[in-house]
């Protein structure tokens, strides 16, 4: 019996081995599994990142950002490595079956089976933003006053607020959300495994390393790239997210002239506050969720071998 207004074909094994359902819940389940893991870093980052202005709303030194920072850790160690989890996890449906969903249909529409390409990474980013950047405003306004109160704050009061004004705040952010989105499919989504194979095929199959190993080295290269486009992204969606849901609301425009005087006052240093410990968290990020899509990948082909879903190629004499 099928699923109501789902087709047979979705569930079809393909011959790479797996269906698309298959291969979506291994998308999920690797995102999960990032999401869990990676929260701390993630959580730190955007403090570094948002403590750029103090409570009276004077640009700091970024060392001086990310002293107060760590302070917050030191201060709250689990709950602030938890902040935002809970939101994140909830966002691995609202935000990543949008995503994967178009991403992933769009490759297997243009043939592309499991592994997408620029165009459905394009596809994905621009029409699923506006499913993802409500999750992300509520994710960032659950810790934006941790120097305040020591508390994250809880999702039904960030609800009610948003409620006031119908519901609009959630949607601050988006563009530059759009242009992440984009910056992160096309190098995480697709460049990264298209680069492990190349590794793979050069140095795996020459030396002892492994998937996981081959799968590190190339979010490695991946992932400064990816952070130096994604970080000025990430600051503008900081600014526009973290700012009071009743209070004064930050255009595109607003966001940029902020972090363009924070340039001003303090180089570089102040667009690309947070910038190494971007780098850190991408690499872990990317590993993290690969190792767990591929894991799930190949636990389906296995599952579809072993019970005559799917039959191997047999090797060429």
């Amino acid at each position: 019996m099928g699923v109501p207004f789902v087709s047979d074909e979705y569930f079809k094994v393909k011959k790479g081995g797996i269906s698309q359902f298959q291969t979506m819940t291994a998308y999920l389940g690797g995102s999960a599994f990032q999401t869990i893991m990676d929260n701390p870093v993630t959580a730190y980052r955007q403090l570094v990142q948002q403590y750029a202005k103090d409570l009276k709303g004077n640009a700091v030194d970024p060392r001086v950002a990310s002293a107060e920072a760590k302070a917050v850790f030191k201060a709250n160690p689990v709950s602030a490595s938890m902040s935002g989890v809970m939101p994140r996890l909830i966002g691995v449906g609202f935000k990543r079956i949008p995503k994967f969903g178009i991403l992933l249909g769009i490759s297997f529409f243009m043939g592309e089976g499991g592994s997408p390409g620029a165009v459905a990474a394009t596809g994905a980013s621009i029409m699923s933003a506006p499913f993802i950047n409500p999750i992300r405003m509520i994710e960032k306004q659950q810790r934006a006053y941790f120097k305040q109160t020591g508390a994250t704050k809880p999702i039904l009061e960030i609800l009610r607020e948003s409620a006031a004004q119908n519901f609009r705040p959630l949607f601050r952010g988006t563009i530059p959300l759009m242009g992440h989105s984009l910056a992160s499919a096309l190098l995480g989504l697709v460049g990264q495994p298209k680069l492990q194979k190349y590794i793979q095929k050069e140095l795996g199959d020459k030396t002892s390393l492994g998937r996981s190993a081959t799968g590190l080295v190339a979010s490695s290269v991946v992932s400064p790239i990816y952070v130096l486009v994604t970080n000025p992204l990430s600051r503008l969606e900081v600014i526009m997210q973290t700012s009071k849901i009743d209070g004064k609301a930050y255009s595109v425009g607003s966001a940029v002239k902020e972090m363009s005087t924070d340039m001003a006052k303090f180089g570089l240093r102040g667009v690309f506050r947070g910038q190494g410990i971007g780098i850190a968290k991408a690499v872990i990020s990317l590993t993290l969720f690969h190792e767990g899509r591929l894991w799930l990948q190949d636990a389906f082909k296995d599952y579809n071998i072993k019970h005559g879903y799917h039959a191997e190629p047999m090797p060429v004499a």
